[in-house]
């Protein structure tokens, strides 16, 4: 989202298709709640299918935009390396956002934190994802198996937490950050409200300080909001998907909306709702806009591990490396780079809380003023981990939690 990466040349790959990819669509449920999450008695009311099957094909070059130069890496992943056009990586969403720009030390030092990725599983033999020896669990079959049939939560899992430093595949944008997936989406793209909370309150207690949410829906319940509202007081930072349903009403989505609430523009909030852009740096055509838009980053035709159980197509990169690669897109992409430079921040400056990383996020990125389209502008991590060692949280929002009504029934 930093102006300096904003410009890109789009690549052309006429061996890869992309993914269009819309976040998992979740089951509303209601309930009748005790004194534990866990003890619900719920009922489905409403099943909204996933969309994220749909295969478009990859995009060619625009003309006049002119690539992003490298500076020498020091990151050890071929994704990264000059591909058909000097200075333009198969991963050029790492250039755009600015993550090669973060220093090495930062990279690091964000090994301190926990990222949890509330998907639908993982494949953990994929190469980028296996180096970082992630904890699992299942609360659909309460047990550590976590494979991944769908392949969204591989995609979003190696975006956050991918490793850096191991030779092969792509990079993170979380750098040396501690990966939890957590598996709460099943194999046809569905997960229930009582499944999100039990997800996240896992997370919670196992350490986790950014959980990633690359789900949604136009309704939100109760146990959701008291889900979000539990991490939340304990120091958690949410980041979700806005959605990807600007051309089909733009509706308002949940959980993106209680994070950062409906008519805020940007302001205040207890989390992060990420919209995409495209190589460009412009809003992609998908992305939803509104008052409750924090940021944007990329989430357009971005590159990024791949499960070998998925039926997700595989682009044939020209390295000789393990695993399985390829395009997608959707906010479900953008919304795990926000939740890796999240830990960055907090590897940066470990004294910050929940809330004052997420204003970090906000003031660093690249629009300078709010704007319905991409929020406060889009992501640039290097700018992020600047002033996150700048500041001691002056001039940053109280990271207090302070409990508020959060849309207790969706808009009419």
């Amino acid at each position: 989202m930093f102006c300096a990466a904003a410009v890109l040349a789009c690549l052309a790959v006429p061996t890869a298709t992309t993914a269009q990819a819309s976040a998992p669509r979740r089951v509303v449920v209601s309930y009748h709640s005790t004194s534990e999450l866990a003890a619900l008695d719920a009922r489905v009311v409403r099943r909204i299918p996933a969309l994220h099957s749909a295969v478009v094909e990859a995009r060619g070059p625009i003309s006049g935009q002119a690539p992003v130069l490298r500076r020498a890496l020091t990151v050890d992943t071929p994704a990264l390396a000059r591909t058909y056009r000097p200075g333009v990586a198969w991963e050029w969403q790492w250039d755009a956002a600015r993550v090669g720009d973060v220093p090495d030390s930062v990279l690091r030092a964000a090994g301190g934190v926990k990222i949890a990725v509330i998907d639908s599983g993982a494949d953990l033999r994929a190469p980028d994802i296996a180096h970082k020896s992630p904890a699992t669990w299942s609360v659909l079959s309460r047990s550590p198996r976590v494979a991944d049939v769908l392949g969204h939560g591989t995609f979003v899992s190696s975006l956050a937490a991918g490793s850096i430093d191991d030779g092969v595949g792509i990079a993170g944008f979380g750098g040396d950050a501690k990966l939890l997936v957590v598996q709460a989406i099943d194999r046809n793209g569905y997960i229930t409200d009582v499944d999100e909370a039990a997800g996240i309150v896992y997370a919670v207690k196992h350490g986790a300080k950014v959980i990633n949410l690359s789900i949604g829906g136009s309704q939100t319940s109760p146990i959701e909001q008291r889900a979000i509202r539990y991490a939340a007081s304990h120091g958690v930072l949410l980041v979700a998907a806005a959605g990807n349903e600007y051309q089909q009403g733009n509706q308002v989505e949940y959980p993106a909306a209680l994070l950062q609430p409906v008519g805020s523009r940007g302001r205040d909030g207890i989390g992060l709702a990420v919209g995409a852009t495209t190589m460009d740096g412009t809003r992609a055509d998908f992305s939803n806009t509104g008052t409750y838009l924090s940021l944007a980053a990329p989430g357009d035709n971005v590159f990024a591990a791949e499960s070998a159980d998925s039926d997700w197509p595989h682009a044939q990169p020209p390295w000789a490396s393990p695993g399985y690669y390829g395009w997608a897109s959707g906010t479900s992409f953008a919304s795990p780079e926000v939740a890796g430079a999240a830990a960055l921040v907090w590897g940066a400056n470990p004294g910050l809380t929940a809330r004052q990383v997420a204003e970090v996020l906000k003031q660093s990125a690249s629009g300078g003023t709010w704007n319905p389209q991409l929020g406060w502008g889009s992501l640039d991590a290097a700018a992020a981990v600047r002033l996150a060692q700048a500041t001691r949280g002056d001039g940053l929002h109280s990271a207090r939690y302070e409990p508020r009504p959060i849309h207790s029934s969706p808009p009419s």
